[in-house]
Parts: C-alpha cells; structure tokens; sequence
C-alpha cells in the first residue's frame, strides 16, 4: 500500500471512527491511525501498515493487567476471539470473517491484539469501509472483556 493511498484511507476511517463516538479520541499519526479507549486512556485500538503492506487492526496497551483480564474473560468463557471479532463485524454489516487474533508483546513492549484486514484489490471506498468495520468492531469486542469498560469491580 502506498503511502498516499495509506493516508486517504487513514483519513477515511478516522472520519468514520470520529462519527462513531465510541473512542476518546482518534488521531492519524504517522504512519498508522490512534484511536484512545473511551475508558481506558492506557488503551489504543489501531490500523497501521507493516513493512509487507499488510494492513492490521490492533488493540494495543502497556498495561500487563488488562492484558491479562481480557485473556482471563476468554478462559473462563472459552470464547475464542476470532469469533467474537466476526459476530461484531456481522452487527456492523460486514460480510467478512476474522481468520485470527494475535496475541503477543510486540518489540516496544505492548501487549498486543491484531488481526489482518483484508483490504487488497478493493476499491478505496470499499477499504474505508471494511477498515473501519473492523475498527469498530474491535472496540466493540474488547470493550465487552477483561476491565476494559473502566468500571471498578467490587
């Protein structure tokens, strides 16, 4: 993906994500599209390129607690989180599926959710489209587990 084409699409879902009110804030920066938790400001879902030209959706934090929160919700549940993504993508009208989640600490210490976004070949619209689809439906996912929704638990 071209830089050029990178930005446009970045500006697009911004717009989108923007219109959706579901983050506390949504910044193109660089090289990759920050969007902040509503709650947890030490939180950032993400869409950014990797050296291949691969396009990723991220929920990203420095905090190893909610990390392990979010996987602690999956284990006792057995959800699997790709299918959460998919059922969050099917509310938001999007016919895809998520393949997979990630999970790791990536090299700057983040623990970190991903998924591919299966943006190549289509039509600059039709990739806002699908990029904000999982954009969306990754902050509609996670904000369901662990302690990201900020409330205390007593």
């Amino acid at each position: 993906m071209t830089s050029t084409v990178q930005d446009g699409l970045f500006e697009a879902v911004a717009s989108r994500a923007r219109e959706a009110g579901v983050f506390a804030s949504v910044q193109v920066e660089g090289e990759r599209l920050v969007c902040v938790a509503k709650e947890v400001e030490s939180a950032e879902y993400r869409l950014e390129c990797d050296d291949a030209g691969t396009l990723w959706v991220s929920l990203v934090t420095p905090d190893r607690w909610l990390s392990g929160s979010i996987e602690g919700d999956l284990v006792h549940t057995g959800d699997k989180m790709d299918e959460l993504v998919t059922d969050e993508l099917v509310e938001l009208g999007c016919d895809d599926t998520v393949d997979a989640v990630e999970h790791f600490r990536s090299e700057d210490l983040l623990f970190t959710f991903r998924s591919k976004v299966p943006v190549a070949g289509r039509s600059s619209d039709d990739a806002a489209s699908v990029a904000a689809a999982y954009l969306l439906a990754y902050e509609a996912c996670f904000v369901q587990l662990g302690d990201m929704s900020g409330e205390d638990e007593d």
